[in-house]
């Protein structure tokens, strides 16, 4: 799955990208609805039924809401990576086993993987995410627990943060059942997934959709799950990678 709002050439290097991860034919793109023919003509090799046309913004928690259970009417067992498409990463290959140690991970836990890059400075442009195995975690290798997030720090917050070892940065890139992330949803945002009750029969329904997205809040995932379950964990990643804004 990509969701961002790239350019169209990103959005063709983030598609190949991911071609060396899943299956081509396993590969979801959502976007706006005004961004679709845009989208046809950067991927003209997309299957038309993994193009999801969000009729509205409201952030990402609908958007997932909106993949997890298009995926789930598909495959019960479905896991999934779900990532921007506005991110340069570097060191590919690193970037595909990284995806494939926490795609294995996965597919045995119940768990809400985020993919935490070993931060180099204390940038104040990022947000946190701190884990509980305490000081020099960086260091350590698979997954580790969640403990707390902190939205881009001021300076000062943020040169404890590296220091310490505790904190990576949020790559904005998770990993994880749409079984698992659907009922986190509806646990903690059932203000979003409530509107999509029906998605059994009506998931592919456009004049459906655009009526649970009309009424539907702005949530972020971050904010309406992740700061909120206990299911958080993270892998640690130390592929190159860079949010394009800050390039």
């Amino acid at each position: 799955m990509a969701d961002g709002t790239g350019s169209p050439k990103q959005l063709q290097v983030t598609y190949d990208r991911f071609r060396e991860v899943v299956p081509e034919d396993h590969i979801l793109v959502v976007t706006l609805d005004r961004f679709g023919e845009e989208a046809r003509r950067v991927l003209p090799m997309l299957p038309e039924k993994n193009l999801l046309l969000e009729p509205f913004a409201r952030k990402t928690a609908p958007c997932m809401a909106y993949a997890a259970y298009t995926l789930l009417s598909r495959d019960p067992e479905a896991v999934l990576v779900a990532t921007p498409w506005d991110l340069v990463i570097r060191d590919e290959s690193l970037f595909a086993h990284t995806v494939e140690e926490a795609f294995g991970y996965v597919e045995e836990n119940d768990v809400l993987m985020t993919l935490g890059i070993v931060p180099k400075n204390p940038d104040v442009n990022f947000g946190y995410i701190q884990v509980k195995e305490g000081r020099n975690a960086h260091l350590m290798a698979g997954p580790l627990q969640v403990k707390t997030f902190t939205e881009k720090p001021p300076l000062e917050l943020a040169e404890v943060f590296v220091r310490t070892g505790e904190f990576f940065w949020n790559s904005g890139i998770f990993v994880w059942k749409a079984s698992t992330i659907a009922a986190e949803m509806e646990r903690y945002i059932p203000e979003v997934t409530e509107l999509f009750r029906g998605w059994q029969e009506h998931i592919t329904d456009p004049v459906w959709l655009e009526k649970a997205y009309a009424e539907c809040p702005k949530v972020s995932l971050d904010y309406g799950v992740m700061e909120r379950t206990s299911r958080a964990w993270l892998y640690p990643a130390r592929f190159g990678w860079a949010d394009i804004d800050r390039i």
